[in-house]
């Protein structure tokens, strides 16, 4: 016996060290506690938004951003299982022209190969930004933020040469390109830098796009993620493309948007000034958000540094960054994944925490720390705002008040007609308060059979009573809680919910009644 003991324990010994090793990774939530915040709403909780994963919903207007793995700021295989249970079925990659081309000639793809179709597997496309430029080349620019287009014939000839292989590489998977970073992001000057930078980027986009079209007929090429929406750039640079005939290469103008306060009127301004010359000049292209979010705390370096940013005011910052940009008739783009160590830039300087995950930095092996409320927030939102719904953006027809600046945005189920009103208060930065106010919302339909009211960031659906209902001229009004981030109402039909044990024990002790 004691022979068969010994032995039975030198197999177990040895298997354990021939298994590989497998760290822990932080919980992915997905009960229907899994958001604590401090609201207290005074409404009977019946049940909270379902997440829903990649496979499960068409959400096509939403991409999570998944960029600066050309310049190794994240681990890849430390963050690609926290994305397919957001439910966001495309994500932003940055190819990165200097790491791809380190020896003159010789293209390694294997680092982008991995994201690229591991996402493709879990079921995510890829759009794929081809930017900044490889030092290796004179004149070839920097593998940095803001260094500038490839400025000599000698790098541009080999910038067109990389462009040809990667883009013939992931022939047949990637479909979506976006041509260069932030190339507006030093032009200060509103008059002869602009007009400068802008004819030259006229002929780069050009160039780089019957490329792309070349290899890849249907793709959907973004001209460009200028750092803002700048009307004095968008305007030359359309009527450039005009005069040249070469709008039809362009799918889109993607723009990033940061700003403190996320509903800024002043932040919307320059994006509708822009995208009334883009319908009238261009009525084919659109406009897209490619790149807003904000820190879960605080940070010395990069857009929306030195603020008391908090878990909590972060994932109101995303939703309403998020939900005004769909709002306002663009796609979105949730930045970032997971937390990055920059290491090579002068913008950023160490660990910046836009992440829905927190993560650690290079020294660590840049693990996952935690699963931020952001994260949850924004799969509420998915879970909801996606192609079964119908966004109506500039035909909304509801009105809230109560707010000091509100901001309100019509829905529509695809398959029912159903409304989902969604709305928050958007005067100032988003805050860390739980406390509400009560709002009125004046719907032009009839009263919701089930009438619920939800908080996207929680994702808790709570009853609307009777006694909070009212009729007034042809439309129905409804008296419901409201804060500084985004809450809808909608019939509960349109609502895929569990139940918590509140919710389930009050359910029950009405069924026992």
């Amino acid at each position: 016996m004691a022979t068969n003991r010994k032995m039975r324990l030198s197999i177990f010994v040895v298997a354990l060290a021939a298994a590989p090793l497998v760290s822990a990774a932080p919980v992915i939530d997905d009960t229907p506690t899994r958001v604590q915040t401090p609201l207290k709403v005074g409404m009977r909780p019946v049940g909270t938004l379902r997440p829903k994963a990649v496979g499960d919903v068409s959400a096509s207007r939403w991409t999570i951003d998944c960029a600066t793995l050309d310049r190794e700021h994240y681990d890849w295989r430390a963050i690609r299982e926290y994305l397919p249970p957001l439910g966001i079925p495309r994500m932003r990659q940055q190819a990165g022209w200097a790491r791809c081309e380190k020896d003159l000639g010789k293209y390694d793809f294997a680092w982008l190969d991995q994201a690229v179709f591991d996402a493709k597997r879990m079921g995510i496309s890829t759009w794929l930004e081809l930017s900044y430029g490889n030092p290796a080349y004179p004149g070839g620019g920097t593998r940095q933020l803001a260094g500038g287009f490839p400025s000599t014939p000698a790098g541009q000839a080999a910038w067109d040469r990389w462009v040809e292989a990667i883009v013939t590489h992931y022939r047949g998977t990637i479909r979506d390109f976006c041509i260069w970073n932030e190339p507006d992001l030093k032009v200060k000057s509103v008059t002869n830098d602009v007009a400068f930078t802008v004819d030259f980027a006229i002929g780069f986009a050009i160039r780089t796009g019957e490329i792309i079209k070349r290899i890849v007929p249907d793709a959907r090429i973004s001209a460009f993620a200028l750092a803002h929406a700048r009307p004095e750039w968008i305007e030359p640079f359309v009527k450039g493309l005009a005069a040249r005939g070469k709008l039809g290469l362009f799918y889109n103008i993607a723009y990033h948007h940061y700003s403190k306060n996320p509903d800024n009127p002043v932040g919307y301004e320059p994006i509708e000034k822009s995208r009334e010359i883009v319908e009238r000049l261009a009525p084919g292209l659109k406009l897209m958000q490619g790149e807003g979010g904000t820190w879960s705390e605080w940070g010395a370096a990069g857009a929306l540094r030195m603020l008391p940013w908090t878990e909590f005011s972060q994932a109101k910052y995303d939703l309403r960054r998020s939900l005004g940009d769909l709002g306002h008739g663009d796609d979105t783009d949730v930045f970032h994944i997971c937390d990055l160590e920059y290491r090579t830039s002068g913008f950023h300087d160490g660990l910046v925490r836009y992440g829905l995950v927190k993560t650690t930095g290079q020294a660590d092996g840049f693990r996952v720390l935690k699963v931020k409320m952001s994260y949850y927030a924004i799969q509420n939102a998915v879970s909801v705002f996606n192609d079964d719904l119908a966004c109506l953006d500039r035909r909304t027809t509801s009105r809230v008040s109560g707010f000091s600046q509100g901001y309100v945005c019509d829905w529509r189920d695809r398959r029912s007609g159903t409304p989902v009103v969604v709305f928050w208060e958007g005067k100032d930065i988003p805050t860390d308060s739980g406390e509400t106010k009560t709002v009125e919302v004046s719907v032009a339909a009839p009263p919701f059979a089930n009438p619920v009211w939800v908080d996207v960031l929680s994702g808790n659906a709570y009853r609307i009573d009777a006694t909070q209902i009212r009729a007034e001229n042809e439309r129905t009004v409804y008296s419901v809680p409201g804060y500084d981030s985004p809450t809808f109402i909608t019939d509960r039909s349109v609502l895929t919910l569990d139940e918590s044990w509140e919710a389930r024990w009050l359910r029950e002790q009405d069924e026992a009644k």
